[in-house]
């Protein structure tokens, strides 16, 4: 079982949804630093990639710094003490492109979203 959820859609390239599902998972805490990350191979055979995607997710996390390679232990994560705020932002951008557009379709204007967002 992987670390992270996932549910891949099509219109995205596989990689780049698979790293959102990777940042948000270290980022609200699901993974932590120190723990292990799924092998090439488990990525590949669980989320049904080919393996050159699933290496190409886990290099794009390491050069990032999210991952590093421990002998005999395989890919570790390594989260930053305190992403900056574009990327934490950068988190949420896609459902808060999903919020607008349902909003419109609804009518409803950005100060009727903000004020039912701070009542949550």
């Amino acid at each position: 079982m992987l670390p992270f959820s996932i549910q891949l859609q099509d219109g995205t390239p596989v990689s780049d949804q698979i790293l959102l599902a990777v940042r948000k998972a270290l980022l609200t805490g699901q993974m932590k630093a120190g723990d292990t990350f799924p092998s090439v191979r488990t990525l590949s055979q669980e989320l049904k990639i080919s393996p050159t995607t699933a290496h190409k997710v886990v290099l794009l996390l390491k050069d990032a710094g999210w991952l590093n390679s421990r002998p005999g232990i395989g890919m570790v994560v390594t989260v930053p003490d305190q992403p900056d705020l574009a990327e934490r932002l950068a988190q949420i951008t896609p459902e808060c492109r999903a919020l607008l557009k349902e909003a419109a379709d609804l009518n409803l204007t950005l100060n009727q979203v903000i004020a039912h967002l701070k009542s949550l």
